[in-house]
């Protein structure tokens, strides 16, 4: 048995700037060193082992063990998520269909720059409301590609892109998560992040059209952004707040779209374009065809151009999975999927407790019918139907698509391993502690306990599992309210998702670019960082009579 202690060293300081090692480590070799995302993610497993054994006094067997316990985790949660939604994406490529929804979303507008905020801003976020788990980064990123953007450019897009949306991700998964683990209601969470988040929704279409054709690109396509970002901000407070957060995503993505579209018939940029794209005649890497390309190249419907049935066709693996996804929340179905397809089990041989003397969670969850993953690989055998894909090519891409993330699925699980060493060894906690010694300025930073979550968990969900009680604590201990606190935890988190070295690794992959994550996480840190500045003013002025009138 092993029994967390969050101050070995006797001084609080001193006990989390050791504890923040391994992130510094991770952070520094990936961006600043360049180092390749796996071998960035394994030095910050080992510094995470070093800290836990020679700092916390983990057990060394405790401490593979729980390493062990975060790479399975990451299979279920990351891996099997990804891998259908890529999936299915690489079935649409093949048969061509791909082709069709690439000159249909062309067809909204020749410029690339609102093509990218329909496609990662509006399409991504539906994806992330479905989905989660890195693949809107995937999906949206390939497709900007075959778009005509360069990779480096397309995956930066589609991760800066997938920030707004994050909070309410997976059908409102993080926000179920902070009432399940406070105790306190989801509906109060969702309503406050609906008063945050909507903030940066507006900005960051703006940040996406500058990103493809910068400072020119904003001055030309400002309506485009602005009506994006205020359609989709407008929804999510409005969903959040009076309707649904589970559906918040949902209804704010489509929302946004149309918007766009509308806006089309009435208005057209400046100048069409944007300054340093590829152009459609290179073929992304994902794709593999030198030559021909099907993610380019004609492969159904009439030469003369794609009638109604070729659209519906290329639209209905996303059809198909909103529709899954809608059925799988009905509550009947939801909960015969929990009674038949859950099976959970203690992690052998991980014996830990809580300063408290609470045994730490160390349950794993094996939900393979209703899990995220499991319900895309539903979708995707329902698109083998539509599409008319024989289940041999479509085991034959399976293949592939497994091939082709190659180093990425190492990141991944080092990762998840790194972090929950940390977790379970009383690394994080000690920093969440640290950070609420900051009194009633603990206000400013209670976002970055979030970001720091995501940054290493890569996901807004595991952040706020790990972190929801400490900013419940620390909100009463400042006399601040514990729903402003714990949706700023979710609302901070999502800035991270950019950066955070397993969406580095899904998006590289996606377009083709592994071991190019470092080059990656420069592009978009400091985006990252002027986000969450943004959200630490914006929660440190809910805390103050200036905007306490927002708070839940």
């Amino acid at each position: 048995m092993y029994r967390q202690d969050l101050d070995p060293t006797g001084s609080l300081t001193a006990s989390a700037l050791l504890a923040a090692v391994p992130i510094v480590v991770l952070l520094v070799l990936l961006g600043g060193l360049r180092w390749k995302a796996q071998w960035a993610g394994l030095a910050g497993l080992v510094a995470a082992l070093g800290v836990a054994l020679f700092t916390y006094g983990m057990p060394l067997r405790q401490a593979l063990d729980s390493a062990a316990f975060g790479a399975a985790l990451s299979v279920l949660l990351v891996l099997w998520i990804t891998f259908n939604a890529i999936w299915i994406y690489n079935l649409t490529v093949k048969t061509g269909h791909f082709a069709v929804l690439r000159r249909s979303f062309a067809a909204i507008s020749d410029d690339q720059r609102v093509q990218a905020i329909v496609i990662a801003f509006s399409f991504g976020a539906l994806i992330e409301a479905l989905a989660g788990g890195g693949s809107p980064v995937a999906i949206c990123a390939v497709m900007l590609v075959a778009l005509g953007l360069d990779p480096m450019r397309a995956a930066a897009v589609a991760l800066v892109a997938d920030t707004a949306p994050v909070a309410f991700g997976g059908l409102g998964n993080p926000i179920t998560i902070l009432g399940t683990v406070t105790g306190l209601s989801p509906d109060d969470y969702g309503a406050m992040a609906g008063r945050q988040t909507p903030l940066l929704a507006v900005f960051v279409p703006f940040i996406l059209v500058g990103i493809v054709g910068g400072w020119r690109g904003v001055r030309e396509t400002w309506p485009a952004a602005l009506t994006a970002g205020l359609t989709f901000s407008v929804c999510q407070f409005a969903f959040a707040n009076y309707w649904s957060y589970k559906l918040t995503d949902i209804f704010a993505a489509i929302a946004s779209a149309v918007a766009i579209v509308l806006l089309n018939r009435v208005w057209k940029p400046a100048a069409a374009g944007a300054p340093g794209a590829a152009g459609p005649a290179a073929p992304p890497v994902i794709a593999g065809g030198a030559v021909e390309d099907p993610a380019f190249t004609r492969r159904v419907g009439d030469p003369q151009g794609d009638s109604r049935a070729d659209v519906i066709k290329a639209f209905a693996p996303y059809a198909i999975i909103v529709v899954v996804f809608s059925i799988a929340q009905i509550d009947a179905v939801k909960n015969w999927l929990t009674d038949h397809g859950v099976w959970t089990f203690d992690w052998p041989g991980l014996h830990i407790q809580t300063p408290s003397g609470k045994a730490a969670n160390t349950v794993y969850t094996l939900n393979y019918l209703g899990a995220t993953g499991s319900l895309l690989f539903l979708s995707g055998l329902l698109t083998l139907i539509v599409l008319r894909i024989g289940v041999l090519s479509a085991a034959r891409t399976y293949a592939e698509t497994i091939r082709q993330f190659g180093w990425a699925i190492i990141t991944i699980l080092c990762v998840f391993a790194l972090s929950y060493v940390m977790n379970l060894s009383g690394q994080i906690s000690t920093l969440g502690l640290w950070l609420a010694k900051a009194g009633t300025w603990f206000a400013l930073l209670s976002p970055v306990v979030g970001w720091l979550g995501v940054a290493v968990t890569g996901t807004d969900a595991g952040a706020n599992a790990l972190f929801a009680n400490l900013q419940v604590t620390a909100a009463k201990q400042v006399g601040e309210s514990p729903i402003l606190f714990g949706a700023a935890n979710g609302s901070g988190g999502v800035m991270a998702k950019m950066i955070s070295p397993q969406n580095l690794a899904i998006g590289t992959a996606a377009v083709g670019l592994v071991g190019q994550e470092g080059t990656l996480f420069r592009r978009v840190f400091g985006w990252s960082v002027l986000l969450l500045v943004v959200m630490c003013v914006l929660v440190w002025l809910q805390s103050t009579p200036v905007l306490d009138w927002m708070v839940v």
